[in-house]
């Protein structure tokens, strides 16, 4: 399949209805948690277990040698098996009668999904170019919020009407259907490149072979991409911190039901995130095209931007007033979403592109699900002797600063990005051997 705009067109919508599959699956576990702990008579730090440690470690470390593989084979093979492994292993999920197998399907989804997110960003990179980048991968990041739309409204009437089991029956049907969308229309453009060039089809080419320790040294030489993997773990850490624990917090500072709970995040999430990832790569496409630089001063204005809006949530005295806060923090959010993944991806060499969001993802996860949600619950612990149902509302409003700290290290790339950009490029046409200095 040749690399026409139409089929590059065709290949964002469908990593990006994959990739929003892979979420819907999270979002309809966390739903369900409490039918599967009256169900399976499961404890609450179990279910944390399954939901949180094991899922995060596995995903984050089987990313790395997933990523590898797709930094030098057939990204279009890695991704239909991994989206056929965790759907199948959703659909297994569904007929668990203990923690051991709930767990250890929770395991197998995670190593699905692990081969998903790399590749996809690394196709995208080579199939758009450098001034288009930010926009495409803008598009491909509407599936989070796409997801929160599905997962929250589809899931939440399933599991009410029908039971989390063929909840779960029925949301494995989408990812087998992807999957196979994927093996029998998609191609994979290096692959096509190398036929093209050569009249038959390479598996490693000069300097696809480099260890992982080699390719991580390359990585941390290059000042921008060690910025960037800095800004997007602490981002990781005060965002996962503060999201695990905000449906608590508007459940008891303002007694919201968790059905209209659910119903205001899925709108806030889906529409105003949908609406700003989009605008984010617009704005970066028509104004800051192959000006990275400028698009990490904006992303760094907008992280402490962010980090404003969000402590007007919990400094609300009312409902609506937190509600209006979470949407205008949600739109802008959002926006840096394309243009932050679009500079990763234009900034280190097109072999290491996948490995790549796999290490950033690795250290965020075990930082972000590992370190965040347990930080906010720790410092509403502390401060409840003294405010009591309100200690959550202020140990969230403790967190919102730690935005500017992201805003920094968003900066601090912006210092070296040109010459980092250049460094790649050069990189791009040296063999391994001759990488010695500065990337």
């Amino acid at each position: 399949m040749r690399n026409t705009r139409t089929n590059r067109r065709y290949l964002l919508a469908v990593l990006t209805f994959t990739q929003a599959f892979t979420y819907v699956d999270r979002l309809a576990l966390g739903l369900a948690l409490q039918n599967i702990k009256a169900d399976l008579r499961l404890s609450d730090t179990e279910l944390g277990l399954v939901t949180g440690l094991a899922f995060a470690v596995f995903y984050s470390l089987m990313g790395i040698p997933l990523a590898r593989w797709a930094d030098t084979g057939n990204r279009i093979t890695i991704l239909s098996v991994t989206t056929a492994l965790w759907s199948i292993a959703v659909a297994i999920g569904s007929a668990v009668t203990s923690f051991l197998q709930l767990i250890t399907i929770r395991i197998f989804v995670a190593i699905g999904e692990a081969g998903c997110l790399p590749p996809s960003h690394s196709l995208i990179a080579d199939s758009f170019e450098r001034k288009q980048r930010a926009k495409a991968v803008a598009v491909f990041m509407m599936a989070s919020p796409l997801s929160m739309i599905i997962g929250y409204f589809v899931s939440g009437w399933l599991i009410q009407n029908y039971g989390w089991r063929d909840t779960f029956l029925v949301l494995s049907v989408p990812g087998l259907v992807v999957a196979a969308l994927i093996w029998l229309t998609l191609r994979d453009p290096r692959i096509d490149e190398r036929a093209e060039a050569s009249g038959l089809v390479r598996r490693r080419g000069p300097g696809e072979s480099e260890s992982f320790l080699t390719v991580f040294s390359v990585l941390w030489r290059n000042c921008a991409f060690r910025n960037l993997l800095f800004c997007f773990s602490v981002l990781c850490f005060f965002g996962q911190g503060i999201l695990q624990w905000k449906p608590a917090f508007f459940i008891r500072s303002f007694g919201v039901q968790t059905g209209e709970l659910g119903t205001w995040f899925a709108l806030i999430y889906g529409v105003a995130g949908i609406a700003g990832t989009y605008l984010g790569g617009e704005l970066a496409h028509r104004f800051a095209r192959n000006n990275e630089k400028l698009q990490l001063v904006a992303m760094s204005i907008a992280f402490c931007c962010f980090g404003v809006l969000s402590a007007g949530i919990y400094l609300s005295s009312s409902l609506f007033g937190a509600l209006v806060f979470l949407t205008a923090a949600t739109f802008g959010g959002y926006m840096v979403n394309g243009p932050f993944f679009a500079v990763i991806q234009t900034l280190v060499p097109a072999r290491m592109r996948a490995t790549s969001i796999a290490i950033i993802y690795l250290v965020a996860n075990l930082v972000g699900m590992g370190l965040g949600p347990l930080a906010a619950g720790a410092i509403s612990d502390a401060l409840h002797p003294t405010l009591g149902s309100e200690s959550l509302r202020y140990s969230l409003l403790l967190l919102c600063p730690g935005y500017i700290w992201v805003g920094w290290y968003a900066w601090r790339a912006s210092l070296t990005v040109l010459a980092d950009l250049n460094g790649a490029l050069v990189a791009d046409e040296m063999p391994t051997t001759a990488m010695t200095g500065r990337t």
